[in-house]
């Protein structure tokens, strides 16, 4: 009874040890951060990332790939900052609708922290990570939304969007 019940206490043990690294990685400054920050700004739209087909883009699994180009970066940023409005195809899917802007709304971090949960929640490892100068130096570049979405056609162009 003794050994079988060491046992059990070791392998509880591992348990715990195993759920508090997956705990505490779920628990980054960009995962809490961001995923809160998304949660009231994006998710009301976005859903939990996967938006509604034909009306709302998804977004999990794209972002990640996006940021992968210095031009995606800037891009997602302009999204966040300056707004998205006007037709897109994704995955083949035709979306015609108006994100607005979040620049008068969300800080720098804040804009810094949604854009580098969303990256985590696809499949690029390690994530891309935005930070708050980035987005400070895009911020300076006032674009509307429309200009935005030939932004998104322009690169779309070069690098095929996801």
């Amino acid at each position: 009874m003794g050994i079988a019940t060491g046992r059990l206490a070791s392998v509880l043990h591992k348990s715990c040890l195993i759920a508090s690294v997956v705990l505490l990685a779920a628990c980054t400054r960009h995962g809490q951060e961001g995923y809160a920050r998304y949660r009231t700004n994006c998710g009301i739209c976005h859903h939990g990332g996967e938006g509604l087909k034909g009306e709302i883009p998804p977004i999990t699994g794209r972002v990640d790939r996006i940021a992968t180009s210095p031009e995606g970066r800037q891009y997602l940023m302009h999204v966040l900052l300056n707004g998205l409005n006007g037709p897109l195809r994704i995955d083949g899917v035709p979306y015609n609708f108006f994100m607005p802007s979040f620049r008068a709304h969300l800080s720098d971090e804040e804009i810094a922290s949604i854009l580098s949960y969303l990256a985590t929640r696809g499949d690029t490892k390690p994530a891309p990570v935005f930070t708050a100068a980035e987005v400070a130096s895009e911020r300076t570049h006032a674009l509307s939304s429309s200009m935005v979405a030939e932004e998104r056609r322009r690169l779309d162009a070069i690098h095929p969007l996801p």
